[in-house]
């Protein structure tokens, strides 16, 4: 028995010097994650709204290439929906693997003391009392042994109640695993759908415009020609402000006046003031609503340390295979691969402003295209993609986030 009573004490002492853990943090907080799952959630009340506000101008619609076009938008907004969705519950997966890896680690280092304590308790319950009866100084050790036990046990009790929280932590964490995996897969499900909706929409988009043909053909090839010719990105967009200015200008012309059947009788006629050319129209207000063109995470701002000096993009990293969207309504007026940039799409809105869209795998729309506000652009590349967006105003960069609603 008094080999028994050591191997007790030595485990009770164990047991009750088993405290420190619950200054530890129940999760080793990995902010990054969370504030993807943040980012995320917004991105996706964001893009849910943009969604429900296209499909509303899109019911409103009359002209049916108009109404084609917002319902595209509106089904670009509920794949990016969809893809926040995906991108959150991956977070919230990831945030709930480490914390239950966290949590088995706490639980292994505390079921150790008490394992010991109850093997001792066991082996001296097995024992019988009237054998320690007949040995010397047997009554004096179960006398003391007992009284230890009653002062052991409410300490053991009060100890072990963390692990118990825990224990029921672990079993709450199982079921929100099982819940967020629910989640995702319902999320894939509705991008899947989503998307077979936009590229079959995009499908007969891209048969009408065939159909339709010619300027738009002949404008593409100029804006390829002055790619080949153009030193770089700058003087790619510089020559096409220069296009877009020419094209305001002659649409803004007086129209021809009619010779009056009367000369004798206009001469007695108040002769109306000649209307004056639009101007320079730099000075407009900037695009609105403005949208980013995918939903993620923020590499690098505007105005941040390059190679070249200061960064004039907002550089993104969506999913792969992303959906990209048009920031803002405007027209298309290059559409293709540039060295170094990808696939881009750059977008000439009112006012004299300016859209670059660059890094994209594939591109939907064409040269001469006709955008709202959130329109399908193309899709990003697969594996880490990054897609930048430049804003410009009279050739000017501008920081886009001051816009973006």
């Amino acid at each position: 028995m008094k080999r028994a009573l050591p191997l007790l004490a030595i485990a009770l002492a164990a047991a009750l010097g088993v405290g420190a853990y619950g200054a530890a943090p129940l999760f080793d907080d990995p902010g990054e994650t969370r504030e993807a799952m943040r980012q995320a959630l917004s991105d996706q009340k964001l893009a849910e709204t943009r969604s429900k506000q296209l499909e509303a101008e899109a019911a409103r619609a009359t002209v049916a290439a108009d109404k084609t076009r917002r319902e595209a938008a509106a089904l670009a907004a509920r794949v990016q929906q969809a893809e926040a969705g995906i991108a959150a519950a991956e977070a919230r997966i990831k945030l709930v693997d480490r914390e239950r890896a966290t949590l088995r680690e706490e639980l292994g280092r505390q079921q150790g003391p008490l394992v010991k304590l109850t093997a001792a308790l066991q082996q001296f319950s097995r024992r019988p009392a009237a054998l320690s009866i007949l040995r010397p100084g047997s009554v004096r050790d179960i006398v003391y042994t007992r009284a230890l036990l009653s002062n052991a046990v409410p300490t053991v009790q009060r100890r072990t109640s963390g692990l118990r929280a825990r224990l029921a932590r672990s079993r709450a964490l199982r079921a929100q695993a099982v819940q967020a995996a629910a989640v995702l897969r319902d999320e894939q499900e509705n991008f899947d759908t989503r998307s077979a909706e936009l590229a079959a929409l995009e499908t007969r988009q891209r048969l009408a415009s065939r159909e339709a043909g010619g300027n738009a053909a002949r404008e593409a090839e100029r804006a390829l020609a002055l790619a080949e010719q153009a030193r770089d990105l700058d003087s790619l967009v510089g020559q096409l402000d220069k296009d877009g200015d020419l094209r305001r200008r002659l649409a803004a012309l007086p129209g021809p006046v009619l010779r009056p059947p009367d000369p004798e009788l206009a001469r007695n006629e108040a002769v109306p003031e000649p209307v004056a050319p639009a101007g320079d129209d730099s000075a407009g207000p900037p695009p609105s609503p403005y949208y980013l063109p995918v939903t993620g995470r923020t590499v690098s701002g505007f105005g941040t340390p390059s190679e070249g000096g200061q960064s004039s993009a907002l550089t993104l990293a969506p999913r792969g295979g992303a959906q990209v969207v048009s920031p803002a309504a405007g027209r298309v007026v290059f559409a293709g691969p540039y060295r170094g940039y990808g696939r881009i799409v750059i977008i000439e809105h009112a006012g004299g402003w300016t859209s670059l869209v660059t890094g994209m795998a594939r591109i939907d729309v064409q040269v001469g295209a006709t955008l709202v506000g959130g329109a399908p652009l193309g899709i990003a590349g697969q594996g880490r993609p990054t897609i930048a967006l430049e804003l410009r105003r009279g050739g000017e960069p501008v920081n886009p986030l001051q816009f973006v609603g």
